[in-house]
């Protein structure tokens, strides 16, 4: 059951009217209604992973309890070292063991000693990295003494499990959302209108956008070998507003849902393709994940303080680490390591906090610095996206080869294989109007936010239907989104 399916609207639909019409007058029901919801919601991926997703939630529950109440700092360690070895666990056993013993294989066969070692032939669980790092952050906050454990463990499982982030995020903090489900929402008529329009926003990012795009991007880089460099480059850039709308889009339907029941999740993305330097971009890009590694990762390390030597190892370490945290391939460390690269000279020079505001904060145009520190800021994250997107290291390699070639500037065949001229300019015109309209609202939390609240009510609904109709045109097979499988 994904978010851009009929089946998600029924759900929605009527845990949405018990929720507000039957239980709104007990809370402590309301948070049964959304767990149990949640739990029916993840089953629908696969229901013999929620014994684990149950397993987790029960441990880091009983752990946090147990080190609060700890009186000896060894029986203290011993639980937030259980917790945290279980949690690495699982996710080292389905999510990285084969690729460990795969890489071990090979490094083996290149000094001529042939092994064949066991692999598990398993399902990655759905959201898994990031529900463990839900319980990670908990147990380590009280650990810490940041945080106090949770009575309730209908409460804590909720703030694992929630169904509008459980497999996606963006990843919460317990000292944020437990403290909205452990008290009474109250139904709110604006809350709800704003979460539809930021619902709306979010489909048209994944149908009208991420999804169009990914039928080319498909097609360029499997074909990769075969076409012109000028073509390849349309391919990586259609990547870029491909995982853009698919992961941001995701993040607007998960937080305009959280917000039909009265509850705020973080915000994940702010506008990271107007980003003037990549230290600006990672504070706008998949923000939870960036901000937790930063609190639960690079800080510890030292941050940036200390000698240019500990300064380049945390950056590197925390790049990489998050590179290797999207998945079992070396493609998406090489991916890492770029933004470490590209990182690093604004750490070492100090200038990785220059652009603090809004990019042309209260204009309508950008100044010519703007436009050229946005455009290299995106060929840089376009050209790390190609190694994201590739199948492995050498298919990534051989499409930067194709690009550099003499047909880099010649004009491109828009006709490829069952595509055509107009389709490619259709889509073409709506990552323009996407853009536009990303641009116009980029103060706002959400680029329709503001957008039309002011206007007169025919027009304001013209705008809105004219959303409806183009995800309704645009409507194809269903796709899941692409953080699903991290």
């Amino acid at each position: 059951m994904i978010f851009n399916s009929i089946y998600f609207a029924i759900f929605l639909v009527v845990v949405y009217i018990l929720y507000w019409f039957v239980l709104r007058n007990n809370f402590k029901f309301q948070n049964i209604l959304l767990l149990s919801s949640s739990f029916f919601f993840y089953s629908c991926w696969d229901y013999r992973f929620l014994f684990l997703l149950v397993f987790s939630i029960t441990l880091d529950y009983y752990s946090g309890i147990k080190i609060n109440e700890s009186g000896s700092h060894r029986t203290k360690s011993f639980w937030f070292w259980l917790s945290i070895s279980v949690n690495l666990g699982f996710l080292a056993i389905f999510k990285y063991y084969n690729f460990f013993v795969s890489s071990f294989e090979e490094a083996l066969s290149h000094l001529g000693i042939h092994v064949n070692l066991w692999t598990l032939n398993v399902i990655l669980p759905v959201g898994i990295s990031f529900y463990t790092f839900h319980g990670l952050s908990y147990v380590i906050d009280i650990y810490k003494g940041r945080a106090k454990p949770v009575t309730e463990i209908v409460d804590y499982a909720l703030f694992v499990s929630f169904f509008p982030l459980l497999v996606a995020g963006p990843i919460e903090r317990a000292t944020h959302l437990l403290p909205q489900i452990q008290k009474k929402r109250n139904f709110n008529y604006s809350e709800t209108v704003d979460g539809l329009r930021q619902i709306l926003w979010g489909l048209f990012k994944k149908i009208v956008i991420a999804d169009n795009c990914a039928e080319f991007v498909n097609i360029i880089f499997n074909n990769s070998n075969n076409l012109q460099g000028s073509i390849l480059v349309i391919g990586a850039i259609l990547f870029s507003f491909q995982i853009y709308g698919d992961f941001s889009g995701y993040s607007d339907i998960a937080l305009g849902t959280a917000r039909l029941f009265g509850v705020e999740l973080l915000k994940n993305f702010s506008f990271p393709y107007f980003s003037r330097d990549i230290a600006e971009f990672w504070r706008r890009w998949h923000i939870s994940l960036s901000s937790w590694f930063r609190d639960y990762l690079y800080i510890p390390l030292g941050g940036s303080v200390g000698d240019s030597f500990m300064k380049i190892r945390n950056t590197f370490v925390v790049f990489l680490v998050s590179g290797f945290w999207h998945g079992a391939k070396w493609t998406f460390i090489v991916w890492g390591f770029l933004h470490a690269v590209y990182f690093l000279p604004l750490l070492l020079l100090k200038k990785n906090r220059n652009n603090i505001d809004i990019v042309a904060k209260d204009r309508l145009f950008p100044s010519f610095t703007d436009v050229i520190n946005i455009g290299v800021t995106f060929s840089l994250v376009t050209f790390a996206w190609i190694f994201f997107r590739a199948d492995n290291i050498a298919h990534a390699l051989r499409y930067i080869r194709n690009i550099v070639s003499s047909s880099l500037f010649s004009f491109p065949e828009v006709i490829i294989f069952n595509t055509t001229a107009y389709s490619i300019s259709i889509i073409c015109s709506m990552i323009v109007l996407f853009i536009t309209i990303e641009w116009i609202g980029r103060e706002n939390s959400y680029a329709i936010e503001k957008v039309g609240t002011t206007w007169r009510r025919p027009l304001r609904w013209t705008f809105y239907y004219a959303l409806v109709f183009s995800i309704i045109f645009f409507t194809g097979h269903e796709q899941q989104f692409i953080y699903f499988q991290f």
